[in-house]
């Protein structure tokens, strides 16, 4: 039998040397990160990257026909339903089920406003983190969950005292806990952010009084390393038969001039040592690049970084999706005194003492993390923290979206007003046909005590199967893509081809991939980093708080606790298991019939158990 929303996988893990999760469209890296060796902290770090979604991708589908044919019979469906309602009751729509949402509706929008409004509390909140008022290890922490405990109870609590229906409960707990989940990955993520700042003061500290105690200071430290990095890149060089190559220019080892070197702010001066260095570099890269597809690649040397673009589509002036590298990690960056980023590496890598290069290096990977990849909107730039520590950025992540917070997001170049406009379109019309789904034939078949409980099961099959697939369709690709346009958000993967699943750790893993990734990062990885949990142990703790909320949403819609959907919800951990066996494995077309089944199953199993006994 399968629960309703199946949120989490246990196929995935974050193993210690890092994992990715390869789909048709992308990929999902998990990084794991420690900001030093005395640290054992993991940290779950998705990669955003545009993508579109499932049924924008299946323009060159060659079943897109039955697509079309499967709205054409929806539609034939709906018209049936009204003309048969209309020559039987002489209204071709009855308004029943609309009395139920829209009773007290003005109270619910003004209480979500409110909820939504208090969501803003974070930001002063992080910014008491940011400034050191708070440690975010462990008062943060505690404080953080203080803070989300209260704005779940008080929200199921408000649902009690003002008696709303079903459907007005659902939607204000349901909003509620995505709210949360924002909340709590934007507050975790910063704070997060603010304890790896402090230790890179700290690593800087270290690093300044360990070469202050050298002969010639930071000065001759910077020279050191700079010849430690050239004589790499000429070893490098030289392995692969470079050094001297026909058509790029030599650079003798005699000259380098006297100068100051660069500093961790970036390089300056018409001729360095890491200026050198860079050209060897590039001289690599460049013969690389040659034997690879043609691109067109412009190397900065200032910045010392190469930088491949795609070739400009001739028949596309302004492409939807701006050009980015095909390399699924952004490349090391740091970052400047005054905060900005830069793509300069810190001067004292490669230094020849151990200690000072190994802080260098560890304090370069600490700046990686705290700055962004440069992914986001046009003429930006990078950011680095604490600079995304704003009203304005905190709003502008509220309309993304996705439940796990980055610096920046992968954005389109423009906003499409007939796609916003189709998106309405396409929710308007489902949402009547979802009306219609429920206002037939699942309303007055709501099941009771005295009635036959197989026979319900039949009758409700097939209609909370159709009200699934088009609640399904209205949110993740109605909803989510109009905000996704609206927010220029890239990355449109909010769903893979669950209907194709052939076991429910798949279907968990591709249904819902907001709430997906916000569990792997934010409690999977979490539990195992802090609580020093096994990847089972992880698991199955994840597996159980889903569960958990879920029996929550159903006993606040209900106004019972009968524990039905958490036992469904926990009977799929031996049916993941009974997946993975080999027979099962092989048969894939069997594995989709049982999973087809058992979700076929379940949705009314759930309504009779909740509704009749």
């Amino acid at each position: 039998m399968s629960s309703s929303q199946p949120t989490f996988s246990i196929s995935h893990s974050v193993s210690k040397k890092g994992s990715t999760i390869e789909t048709a469209s992308g990929t999902l890296v998990v990084q794991p990160y420690r900001p030093s060796k005395d640290s054992s902290q993991i940290l779950a770090k998705l990669t955003f990257v545009p993508r579109t979604s499932q049924f924008e991708s299946s323009g060159q589908d060659p079943f897109r026909g039955f697509y079309v044919l499967f709205w054409i019979s929806i539609f034939l469906f709906a018209l049936r339903t009204y003309v048969t309602s209309f020559e039987q009751t002489g209204s071709p729509l009855s308004l029943s089920f609309a009395q139920l949402f829209s009773k007290d509706a003005v109270s619910l929008a003004l209480s979500d406003a409110v909820l939504v409004s208090s969501t803003a509390l974070a930001v002063p909140f992080v910014k008491l983190i940011k400034n050191g008022w708070i440690r975010y290890m462990w008062t943060g922490v505690i404080l953080q969950h203080i803070y989300q405990a209260l704005m779940l109870g008080i929200a199921v609590q408000w649902t009690f005292n003002r008696q709303w229906e079903w459907v007005q409960s659902g939607f204000f707990t349901l909003h509620c806990l995505v709210m949360m989940m924002k909340v709590h990955s934007y507050i975790a993520i910063n704070g997060n952010f603010a304890e790896l700042n402090l230790r890179q003061k700290e690593m800087m500290r270290k690093l300044k009084e360990l070469v202050d105690a050298l002969p010639g200071g930071w000065a001759k430290a910077e020279k050191d390393a700079a010849n430690g990095r050239l004589q790499r890149a000429k070893e490098n060089l030289i392995a692969n038969g470079l050094l001297n190559a026909p058509g790029l220019p030599n650079v003798a080892e005699d000259s380098i001039p006297a100068g100051t070197p660069g500093s961790f702010a970036g390089a300056s001066g018409a001729c360095t040592p890491q200026l050198v260095a860079a050209t060897l570099r590039n001289r690599l890269a460049a013969h690389q690049a040659s034997e690879e597809e043609p691109q067109t690649t412009t190397v900065t040397i200032a910045n010392m970084t190469p930088s491949t673009t795609p070739p400009k589509s001739e028949t596309d002036e302004s492409p939807y999706f701006p050009p980015s590298s095909s390399s699924t990690f952004p490349p090391r960056t740091t970052a400047n005194d005054s905060g900005s980023p830069s793509t300069t590496r810190h001067p004292l890598i490669e230094h020849p003492n151990k200690d000072v290069n190994e802080l260098a290096e560890a304090i370069n990977e600490l700046e990686d993390q705290l700055t962004s990849p440069g992914i986001g909107p046009k003429g930006k730039g990078k950011i680095r923290f604490p600079q995304n520590v704003t009203l304005a950025n905190f709003v502008d992540y509220q309309l993304i979206p996705t439940l796990v917070y980055e610096l920046e997001y992968p954005r389109t170049n423009r906003i499409r007003p007939f796609y916003v406009f189709e998106k309405t379109v396409a929710f308007l019309g489902t949402f009547t046909l979802l009306y219609t789904t429920a206002e037939h034939y699942i309303i007055p078949l709501t099941p009771r005590p005295d009635q036959n409980f197989f026979r319900s099961l039949l009758d409700l099959a097939l209609p909370f199967m159709l009200s699934y697939l088009l609640l399904f369709y209205i949110i993740f690709e109605c909803i989510c893509n109009g905000f996704a346009e609206l927010s220029q958000f890239a990355d449109r993967q909010f769903y893979e081809d669950w209907w194709n699943a052939t076991s429910w750790d798949e279907f968990a893993r591709k249904w819902n991939k907001p709430v997906h990734s916000f569990l792997l990062r934010h409690v999977y990885a979490s539990t195992i980093s802090h609580h020093k949990l096994s990847k089972p142990s992880a698991a199955m703790v994840t597996f159980l708080l889903s569960a958990l909320v879920h029996e929550l949403v159903m006993a606040v819609v209900t106004k019972k606790l009968r524990m039905y959907l958490f036992m469904l919800q926990m009977a799929q951990v031996p049916l993941i298991a009974l997946g993975r066996l080999p027979v099962i494995r092989r048969n894939k077309i069997l594995g989709n019939v049982v999973f087809w089944a058992g979700l076929m199953t379940g949705f009314p199993l759930l309504c009779v158990a909740y509704c009749a006994y």
